[in-house]
């Protein structure tokens, strides 16, 4: 991690800890916590860390923004910020300004189509779109006469219908029907439907791996300071065991996310094989880590983990829904899976050496 990303890092993370400690929001019997966080984020330019200045964004790089998903995924931020990175990213990809204020992007999932007619009208819809019912704009790639285009969207031309994810954040399907874009333009050369899929699922990824690292954290402190049969159950090996597991989950979802974060940072090329096979491999992994790292956290904390009060349900209730957008990791491992099969040794190898 560079000087830069130690910086929003930091900033991210004082943020946090002011204005989105866990417990506290937990606690909180209204969603007043929200405004003064989102604002505080927005004015520090977290929320447009992968638009650069020219288009109205903070311009801090993808490997900056891709901190910032680590931070917000260490507090289970239950805001629309990594959708609001990811939609910016989209719109950059399309030289569109950017509008300001929390957006999403879609679509999110497979096989989902959105059409830019020659009368500059939309069509189709976008399934599972988190945060669509409350946001500002949508950033979409839809299929236009000349090959894929951004659009920007105002939310509310469009229709949403009410739907949660298993975090209880809202979670829609959008119908674009008619909408006109404020604004719309060719993509860049080389983002098409399968570039988003993979930029989400590395979002995600990432987010997966911070959340994971906080389990980690307050399963030990709680390990530490839970006394049964006269001694804390972090002295009992079996507790240890399960500890020493949860940590590799951890290190190995991090590891995997920031390997991943480098890759894209220093991209050139979106139809390069190696990184469809470094962003595949992540959400495979990552994926199955939010699974054992759950099922880990809730053995260490017995009971007391699956109470509403306790701080364990919303990291791992969003882990359960992260692991899912852009693909579970069973639908990756298949798709990695018949790719590796098609090319044989020999391209396997490329796509190694490739990103």
């Amino acid at each position: 991690m560079d000087e830069a990303q130690t910086l929003v890092t930091d900033a991210a993370t004082r943020i946090f800890r002011d204005l989105g400690d866990p417990q506290t929001i937990n606690a909180a019997g209204d969603d007043s916590w929200r405004e003064p966080l989102w604002t505080a984020l927005e004015e520090a330019g977290l929320t447009s860390a992968w638009v650069n200045d020219e288009l109205g964004g903070a311009g801090a790089g993808i490997g900056s923004g891709f901190a910032v998903l680590r931070v917000a995924g260490e507090f289970a931020a239950a805001l629309p910020l990594a959708e609001t990175l990811l939609a910016g990213w989209l719109l950059e990809m399309g030289d569109i300004m950017l509008p300001g204020g929390a957006m999403s992007v879609a679509p999110m999932q497979r096989g989902d189509s959105i059409t830019l007619a020659s009368d500059g009208t939309l069509s189709g819809t976008a399934r599972a779109v988190t945060f669509a019912a409350e946001v500002e704009h949508l950033a979409v790639l839809a299929d236009g006469p000349d090959g894929p285009m951004v659009a920007l969207v105002n939310a509310a031309d469009c229709n949403c219908s009410a739907g949660r994810n298993m975090a209880g954040e809202s979670q829609n399907n959008v119908d674009f029907s008619g909408v006109t874009p404020l604004q719309s333009a060719p993509a860049r050369a080389g983002i098409d439907a399968q570039a988003l899929k993979l930029m989400g699922a590395a979002t995600r990824s990432m987010q997966m791996a911070g959340a994971l690292q906080t389990i980690l954290e307050i399963a030990v402190q709680y390990a530490e300071e839970r006394v049964a049969f006269g001694r804390p159950i972090g002295k009992f090996q079996a507790v240890q065991h399960n500890l020493a597991r949860l940590g590799e989950e951890a290190a190995a979802a991090i590891a995997i996310a920031s390997s991943t974060a480098y890759t894209i940072e220093t991209l050139e090329d979106w139809t390069n094989g190696g990184v469809f096979l470094e962003i595949a491999s992540a959400k495979i992994r990552v994926g199955e880590a939010a699974g054992e790292g759950a099922a880990i956290g809730h053995q260490a904390f017995g009971a007391i983990g699956f109470t509403k009060e306790h701080i364990l349900h919303r990291f791992v209730q969003r882990l359960w829904s992260w692991r899912d957008d852009f693909d579970n990791e069973a639908v990756w491992a298949v798709e990695l899976g018949r790719r590796v099969a098609a090319k044989g040794g020999e391209g396997l190898w490329h796509s190694l050496t490739a990103a």
